[in-house]
Formats: structure tokens, sequence, C-alpha cells
């Protein structure tokens, strides 16, 4: 029987060699798990991620040395070690003995000793450790120190808000496919089974849940009366003005969750170009239990000499690929993935694709450019170079009461009762 502690020490430490998100390692090690385990690994794994800046603290004051590349696996065994006893209800003495079962687990005989030894001296000395620690705004903010920074700099207003909102786990929501049930009907079909729920206040076809649970038992799954999405993304069909007709591009479409929304919205006929093969998948499950049907590309959107017919789009749907520091609170692992070079290739991708699907836009037609951002570099800035560079594209101003207006834009901070952070940018291309 495979060790629990072990197998989620085994996802992190994919996570901490940067060979992978939780997104990807996680799967493989619930699969090799027994059933009534893998709550406790997704909480383990979850939760260490999400207290990474400050576990990461922790143990290298409790570390003599650092460990070898080829012990990461101990490593991440010390970090859940350390969030047991910090922020889980486990009683410390069985913290320890787990996280040390776990390392006699992994055969590694030397291990057992040294977890034994770093987590008894944080539930000796913690309270002081806490105190020195608390003086690196990593450690205070539950951060990296990079991102900290450009927050307080780009949000002097905000930023404290935004932090403090990316770590509470972001509540379950979903988006009511109004073809087949109206939101009101759905509310109810939820009462009726025991589920409480409101509607969504920025989203017309948004639910959001009180209690998460297994969304495929919930009313209507398979028939396709609903898709999970935050609230915030839900906004992009109807930025789109999407008539009946139109052809619209979706651009960096996996999961394929907008590209069910842009078709359950109107009927239009909807491209979805995505990059990598392994998410194809994931958009052509989501229309087959949707009942919809779009055209689906494997290809990178920023070279459209490569797959592109000729044919220009009434709409693009522009989500593009950009830090996801907007979804911390559902990702958390970009806390320990994510650094401040990876927003200066990320700029140059954006910045990139809005050049080459512009010529793609007819004229008269409308572009949203969206991200699950809150870095203004990918976003109000970004826009604004493109906008220098290309005379044709003219900024629309989005008049909502959802958001922060910038000069260019409008940007969502992520909220603890309701949506992630977000940023939309509609551009038009006159006739």
């Amino acid at each position: 029987m495979a060790n629990p502690r072990l197998l989620a020490a085994h996802a992190l430490t994919a996570v901490l060699c940067q060979k992978g998100s939780l997104a990807s390692s996680l799967p493989k090690a619930l699969e090799a798990a027994e059933h009534g385990d893998r709550a406790l690994i997704q909480q383990l794994c979850y939760g260490t991620c999400r207290h990474f800046p400050q576990l990461e603290l922790i143990a290298d004051q409790l570390l003599h040395k650092p460990m070898k590349a080829q012990d990461q696996d101990i490593y991440a065994l010390i970090l859940m070690g350390l969030y047991q006893i910090k922020a889980m209800r486990t009683p410390d003495y069985a913290a320890v003995d787990a996280t040390v079962q776990a390392a006699k687990a992994s055969g590694k005989r030397w291990a057992d000793k040294l977890i034994n030894g770093v987590l008894r001296s944080y539930i000796r000395g913690g309270d002081e450790l806490t105190e020195v620690l608390n003086e690196h705004d990593a450690y205070r903010y539950n951060h990296p120190q990079w991102l900290v920074s450009k927050l307080s700099h780009h949000w002097p207003d905000y930023w404290l808000k935004i932090l403090a909102a990316n770590d509470p786990q972001g509540p379950l929501t979903l988006r009511v496919n109004t073809r087949e049930i109206s939101r009101s009907d759905y509310i109810v079909e939820l009462a009726d089974v025991g589920h409480t729920s409101h509607a969504c206040l920025i989203s017309e076809v948004g639910v959001q849940l009180e209690q998460a649970c297994d969304v495929t038992q919930l009313p209507g799954f398979l028939q396709g009366w609903f898709s999970v999405q935050d609230e915030a993304p839900q906004l992009s069909a109807g930025l789109l003005q999407l008539e009946a007709g139109q052809r619209v591009l979706d651009a960096c479409a996996a999961p394929g969750g907008k590209t069910c929304h842009l078709l359950e919205a109107q009927n239009v006929e909807v491209v979805a170009v995505e990059l990598e093969q392994r998410r194809i998948s994931r958009i052509e499950e989501n229309l087959q239990r949707m009942g919809l049907t779009a055209e689906i590309i494997c290809a990178d959107a920023s070279a459209p000499d490569h797959w592109w017919d000729g044919q220009l789009f009434d709409r693009i749907l522009l989500d593009a690929p950009c830090s996801a520091t907007g979804v911390i609170r559902r990702n958390p692992d970009i806390k320990m993935l994510r650094t401040s070079e990876d927003i200066l290739e990320l700029v140059q991708l954006q910045l990139k694709l809005l050049h080459s699907l512009w010529p793609l836009l007819k004229p008269g037609g409308y572009m949203v450019y969206a991200t699950c951002s809150v870095l203004r570099q990918e976003n109000d800035r970004l826009v604004a170079r493109f906008l220098a560079q290309q005379p044709q594209a003219h900024h629309c101003v989005i008049e909502a009461d959802w958001g922060v207006e910038m000069d260019i834009g409008r940007q969502l901070f992520p909220n603890p009762t309701s949506h992630d952070g977000f940023y939309y940018a509609k551009l038009h291309k006159p006739i």
C-alpha cells in the first residue's frame, strides 16, 4: 500500500524541480493512492503550495545546509510536515510521526532522523522563529518577494487586498447554459437536491455554490446544463457583442470553457486554436458534454500562416497566456513556479499574439484581449504598447460597474467571496 504522504511529496517534488505544475503531477499521485487517502493528498499538496513562501523560509532556517537536487522529495516531506504543524489540525506528534514514516517509506534511511529533528525544532521554537521571519515581506504576506514588490508598485491602493484574497480557496462557481435551463430555474434545481447557491453579481449566467462538491453529481451535468467556470471569465462572451452567423476565433482556447460559452451565447461559428495537443482533448470533452460543435485546430495562434484559411473573423477572443497572478487562490503552485523573469517572456508573447491576430479581424470587428493576471505589464500597459504600434486599432471603453476602470480596459482583483483576478480590453477595427 503506497504511503499517501510520500505520494504527495512526489507530486510536490515535480513542482519544486520546475518539472510540472500540480495540475500535471497531482493526478498521478491520486491515481496511485487508496481512495480514502486522496482527499488528504490533495489537501497536503495544495496547502503546502499555498503556504510555500512561509514554509520555505522556516525550512531554510532549520536546515543546516540546502537539500541536494536528488533529495527534493525529502525537502517536500519537510515542507508538508511543517504545513501540518503550522496550518492543519493535525496534532504535533501525529504530524511528526506520519512524516517520519513517509521518509522511511522513501528508502532513504538517513532522512527520518533529519525530518524528526527539523519538525521537533519547529514545534519547540516556532513562535520565536515567526517573530524573526516576520521581518521578511515574503513571510509576512506569504507571497514571493518579487510579486509583493510588483503588486505594491503597480497597485499602491490595492496590493494588500490582492495578497489577502490570494490565500483563501476560491468558491465553486458555475456558468449556466441558458440554452438548456434558465439561471433562476437551475438555482431551484440545486436547492431541490440540497445545494444552497446564489446568482453571481457581475455575470448574468453565473451561479455560486455555498459549499464545494463533486460537480459530476450536480443536476444536469451529463445534459450540459452548466460548466465550472469562475465569474470573471464569464464576462468575455458579452463583451464581444456576438451576433448570429458571425465567425469567431477563440485563440489559446484550452480547456474550452470560453469556446463553449461563445456557442451557448449566440448561433456563431467558432474556430478554437490551441497550441498543446494534450489539451485539445479537454476542449473536445467539454464540447461533447455540452452538445456543441466547433472547429478545433492544434497550432500556434501567433503563427496564423500555418493554420489560417484566409477567411476573416467578425470577432476574436484572445485569452492570452499570462502569469496567472489573478488565480493564485485556485492554483497556489504559481507561488512556486512563477518568477519575475517569466513576466518579460510572457509580455513578448502577448504582444506577438496581438500583432499576429489583428490582421485576421474584419473591418468593423471587435477583439477582446483578456488575461487572468493582476500585473499591469501584461494588461493595460501591454495593450497601450500595442495601440501605439497599431494605429488601425481603436480602444473601446468598457462601460461596466465591475472592476477598476483603467485608461485602457478594466481590471478585476480577486475577491474572497466571488470572482478571480482578471483583465479585459476591447479593441475595434474601423471600417
